[in-house]
This record gives C-alpha cells, structure tokens and sequence, in this order.
C-alpha cells in the first residue's frame, strides 16, 4: 500500500471547530451514552474508537442531527456557536458530512442521482432536468477521486466495493467541514484505499476535521492524529495518537488485556468417514468463476483468501444456488447433489451467511427471535398454529449458545450491536443443521472483542463436525482461523495452503496472480 504522508495535526492550542460536551442519550430507560465528550480540531483526522455496542453510532447521529441529546446533559458547540440540529438535512446545510458504513444508495437510480441526491438539479426553460450536467457535476467528484465509474451507469449494477466510492463520493459532493467516515474501507481495495487517504489528505489541507471510526488498527496509526475511546457509552480517554499502541488501545476499548485475535490450533473432529463434506469438481458460473475444484472435510476450516473481485463471493453464491452454474459438479458427503436454488442447499445441508448483512442477512423490522429461526419456521408449526412455547426455548437456547447479547429475544434486531446480528445470522443457518457452513466476510465492521467470539463460535462449530468454508480479506483472520487456505485470482484458484505453511507474503503472491 502507498505510504500515506500526514499532513501536520492542528495545535492543540487552536480553538475547536467543534465540541460536544457531557453529552447523554437515553432509549427507554436505557442509558446508552453518558456524559461523552469529544473536540475536533480544523485540519485534524480523530479516530473515535470502541467496540460495537460502545455508543460511536449513538454519538455521530447526534452530531449529524439524527438523535437530539438528552435533555440537560451538555451542549454541541459548533465554530463558536451552541448548536442543536432537528434533523439531518439542517446538519448537512451547516456543513456536518457522514459517510455511513451500511450502504445507504438507491439501487434503481444512476450513480449520479444518488451522488447529487437531495440538491437541486440543474433545469432547462421548460423545467426539464439537465441531466448532462448532472452527469458532469457527478464525474468531477468520481474524477476527483480517482475514479473511473461512469456517472450514467445504476447503482444495483455495481459491487458492494464500487457502491462504497460511490457513498463516499455523495458525502464529499458538497463542502464538509466536518466529515465524519463509518468503516470507509470495509469494501474497499488496497488500490481503492490508497485513493481514500488521498482524498483525506487534501480535506486536511483544506481545514476540514475528520472523524474516522475503524476497527483497523493499521489504518488508525496510518492516519490519524488524535484518538478518543468509547466503552460501554462512557468517555474512556482522548490523547495524541503518537502517545498510544494498538494494545494499549484495545484494553482501553475493551476493559481488559487481548493477546491478539483468535488462533485456532487446529481440527479436533475425529473423522469417521473418507469422503469430504463438500467436494467442488470443475465448477463454472455464468458471470466470474472458471473450473475450480476443492474439497472441506467434516471438522474442517477452509479459508479462502484472495483481492476483492476475485470470485470468492461468486463461488459461494455458486454453492448456494444463488447464482447458475455453467458447469461442474458439487459433492455433498459422498453424494452428488444439484442446487438449482437456496431452497435445494438448504435441503442438502448448504448453508449461507452472507457478505452484506445488512441487505441480505437480516431483516431490521424482526425480532431477534424471528430472524434466528425464520429459515425453520415450518418446524414450529403444528395444526396451522405456531407453538410459541418450543418456538421460545429454541431461540433462547441459540442466543445462550452462540453468546448473543441483546435485552430480550423479543427485541428487534436492529438493536443489536454489529457482532450480534451477525451471531443471529450464524444462529439462523445453524437452526437448519447444515452439513457444510458457508461464511463470506463473517466479521466484516465487527470491533475485535466480537470478532474474536465470532472466531471462537466458528472454532467450535468445525470441532462439532461442521465443515466450513470461510471467505475473508483479512489475512490475519484467514491465517489464525483457517486449517487449510485456497487463493483466489481472477475467478481461478492459484495457491494452496496448509496452516503450518501459510504467510502472508505466500498469499498475496497467489492473490496477485503468482505461480
């Protein structure tokens, strides 16, 4: 990755652009924030850090005119002035920017309506919409990004990666002088990235402050200037980023020491049989994947590892039956099988957590309960009517066994931290007994308390005799997780890998298409 050059942070001696001060919020007799504060300085990036659950979200939907604070629990100060947006849009119009981690765009609209929505657009003498300046108001801030996507073109077209920029490029379309960045790189390409911290770095130069919430730890000590620690909704610390370590900041997040994330020792599961859970022969799809061929065991984590556009997620979609197949074969324990649909993997034993959980994993409207048992609904119901007493006890058994935090199962999953809805999903799949777990991106904008659980949960499930097969861009969670690691490159498999001889440098080669 470039090496990204900071610019010098504003002296601390230099009034604030903004503060917030003992601000609290309260959801229904819940305290969720409590006397936090944070300053931001002109021309600085401050890292806002905590795990999930720990009131960052609660903070910036504060200061973005989402929530109003409290009551009597402090005051916004915003260029000299104490401020209190009653909704976003007047945020905005102050100069307040958000670029959120969920994907928030019209799928069915271009890329230029979605980077230019909520302006006027530009009209002609009868009233009709310009739209070649539209288009061309769009492609100065794609250019200006380093971005070749074309203004024209809809958004339900692009990858979860492009509709990032995209996101990206809708906050930066009007001038910010607060701009606040919710996980920016999740989705994003070392390449794409690199052109993130660019843009960072002119909006430093230009005086705007920054906040940039990461669980990246790489990413923090490469941009930011100063930090601020949130735990359990209260002010932790705020300090110089210089003046900290990452180990020092993950037991300031998380109340106690981490010896680094997760590592597997390795398959416990004793096997009984030869054949393999899950056998792959000569599969192509119709849109990336070309005549790839693997094999899980029962017990088995198999990583696989590759840049973003490899064919990982097409390869998994495959499977699923989300997606056609060209041709090839799949092999479940032993028996050829032909998965046409979701409902045909479900019926032979595959099983599917998804990339985007929030598109394609839960459903924000349900209860916590309903989202982990809605894929076996039908074994709860006896004569027409749910049996909500066994429908209950099986819920409550999911969230005690895969450690799910949440005040009721009866609470909506929207709710929830980002580690558990993504347990609830993993409880969901698991609830039609699977033979072979397929997880893409398990802990993606998961902090590291919870992606180390999700790492433990996923541990445990392959040494219960669950073959799984994992898809990840972190390499440190592919090579702490994985018992075996497949590489992907452009829709094909390049390297190989046992636990004992994986590295990162041996990865990216294969990544990158090496021999």
């Amino acid at each position: 990755m470039v090496t990204f050059e900071k610019v010098k942070p504003a002296p601390v001696s230099q009034c604030p652009i903004l503060s917030m001060k003992g601000i609290s919020k309260t959801f229904s007799g819940t305290t969720v924030l409590k006397k936090v504060n944070i300053d931001l300085y002109p021309g600085e990036v401050h890292a806002l850090m905590g795990e999930n659950g720990a009131g960052k979200s609660t903070l910036m939907k504060i200061l973005s005119g989402v929530y109003a604070p409290d009551q009597e629990s402090g005051a916004i100060n915003y260029k000299g002035k104490q401020v209190q947006w009653k909704d976003p849009l007047l945020a905005r119009k102050a100069g307040i920017g958000v670029i959120h981690q969920e994907l928030n765009l019209s799928p069915n609209l271009s890329i230029s309506e979605n980077i230019l929505m909520g302006t006027r657009y530009p009209r002609n003498k009868l009233g009709g919409v310009r739209w070649e300046r539209v288009h061309r108001k769009a492609k100065e801030v794609l250019v200006s990004m380093g971005s070749d996507l074309q203004p024209e073109q809809l958004v339900s077209t692009l990858s979860v990666a492009q509709q990032q920029m995209v996101e990206i490029a809708r906050a930066l379309s009007y001038k910010a002088e607060v701009l606040i960045m919710d996980e920016p790189t999740a989705s994003l390409t070392d390449k794409e990235i690199d052109g993130l911290f660019s843009i960072i770095n002119d909006l430093r130069k230009q005086g705007v402050a920054i906040v940039y919430i990461s669980h990246r730890m790489e990413e923090i000590f490469k941009i930011a200037d100063r930090y601020t620690v949130l735990r359990d909704g209260e002010w932790i610390q705020s300090g110089p980023i210089q003046e900290t370590n990452p180990d020092h900041l993950v037991s300031l997040m998380v109340g106690r020491d981490l010896k680094g994330l997760f590592r597997r020792k390795g398959s416990s599961y004793k096997r009984e049989h030869d054949y393999p859970a899950l056998e792959v022969k000569g599969l192509s799809d119709n849109t990336f994947v070309e005549n790839l061929s693997f094999s899980i065991y029962p017990g088995e984590i198999v990583g696989f590892a590759g840049l973003v556009g490899a064919g990982r997620t097409e390869l998994v979609r495959s499977l699923f039956g989300a997606s056609s197949l060209r041709k090839g074969e799949v092999w479940v324990q032993g028996e050829m099988v032909d998965i046409r649909s979701p409902l045909d993997a479900i019926k032979y034993g595959v099983a599917l957590v998804p990339e985007s959980r929030k598109e394609h994993g839960i459903f924000l409207d349900m209860s916590v309960k309903e989202n982990i048992l809605l894929a076996e609904m039908k074994r709860f119901k006896k004569m027409m009517k749910l049996n909500w007493k066994e429908f209950n006890r099986s819920a409550d058994n999911y969230i005690r066994d895969l450690r799910i935090k949440t005040a009721s199962p009866a609470q909506p999953i929207s709710g929830l931290s980002g580690g558990n809805q993504q347990k609830a999903v993993i409880a969901r799949w698991l609830s039609t007994n699977p033979k072979v777990l397929l997880l893409d991106e398990p802990t993606r904008g998961v902090d590291i308390g919870a992606k180390s659980e999700i790492h433990k949960i996923i541990s445990e499930l392959a040494d219960s005799g669950l073959a799984v097969l994992m898809i990840s861009s972190e390499l440190p969670e592919v090579l702490g997780v994985s018992d075996r690691i497949f590489v992907m490159h452009e829709g094909r498999i390049t390297g190989h890998l046992h636990k004992e001889e994986a590295t990162q440098e041996k990865i990216m080669h294969y990544a990158t298409g090496g021999k």
